[in-house]
C-alpha cells in the first residue's frame, strides 16, 4: 500500500512540475511614444501575447499591430495604413531568451533579454534590459527600449517628418501566469 501512495505522490509531483513549465499572458501591455517638434504621439496595446518557457528561459511575444489604440481615430488609421501597413504586416514578433533566467527571484532583478524582433517584415537582433520578478504565481517583466523606424523600413513622408520622431520609445509590462492546458 505504501508503494501505491508513493507512486501516486510522485505522479502528482511530476504533473505539478510539468504544469509550471510555461508562463503566459494574453493581456501584456506595450506602449510607444513619439516626441517630435510639432506633436507627441502615444499608442497603447493591451492585447499582447507573451509566453516564457521556465525550463529554458526562452520567450516569445506576438503583437497585433491593429490593436494599438491612439487618442484619435485618424492617427490610428494613418499608423495602420501608411506606416506599419498592418494589412500586409499584421504582427510584430519577438523570439529570444532571458539571459540568466534562473537568477530571477521575488526581488526585482535587472536582466537582459536577447533575441530577434520582427517589425514591418524586417527582423533584427536586439538586446533589451528589463526589470523582472519571479514567484510560483507569476513572472513579471517591465522595461523600455528605442526603435529606430528606418531600421524596419518604416518611412515617414516628408510632409509630416517634423510631426513624427525617427526614434520611438517602446515601454512594456508583462505579468505572466502559469499556463495550464
Amino acid at each position: 500500500m505504501k508503494t501505491i501512495y508513493t507512486i501516486i505522490i510522485c505522479f502528482l509531483f511530476v504533473t505539478a512540475n510539468n504544469a509550471q513549465e510555461k508562463f503566459l499572458t494574453k493581456n501584456g501591455s506595450i506602449s510607444f511614444f513619439s516626441s517630435a517638434v510639432v506633436k507627441d504621439f502615444k499608442a497603447d496595446n493591451n492585447q499582447v501575447l507573451s509566453i516564457i518557457d521556465t525550463d529554458s528561459g526562452k520567450m516569445a511575444i506576438s503583437i497585433l499591430m491593429k490593436s494599438f489604440m491612439f487618442e484619435k481615430a485618424l492617427m490610428q488609421e494613418h499608423f495602420n495604413e501608411n506606416y506599419v501597413e498592418s494589412d500586409k504586416f499584421p504582427k510584430a514578433t519577438f523570439r529570444g531568451a532571458i539571459v540568466d533566467f534562473d537568477s530571477i527571484t521575488d526581488l526585482e532583478t535587472k536582466l537582459e533579454v536577447e533575441g530577434i524582433i520582427t517589425i514591418h517584415g524586417v527582423s533584427k537582433e536586439i538586446v533589451i534590459s528589463a526589470n523582472m520578478t519571479r514567484s510560483e504565481e507569476s513572472i513579471v517583466l517591465r522595461g523600455e527600449f528605442n526603435v529606430l523606424l528606418a531600421d524596419y523600413n518604416i518611412e515617414i513622408p516628408r510632409v509630416v517628418s517634423k510631426s513624427i520622431a525617427k526614434t520611438i520609445k517602446v515601454t512594456f509590462d508583462f505579468n505572466h501566469k502559469p499556463y495550464n492546458k
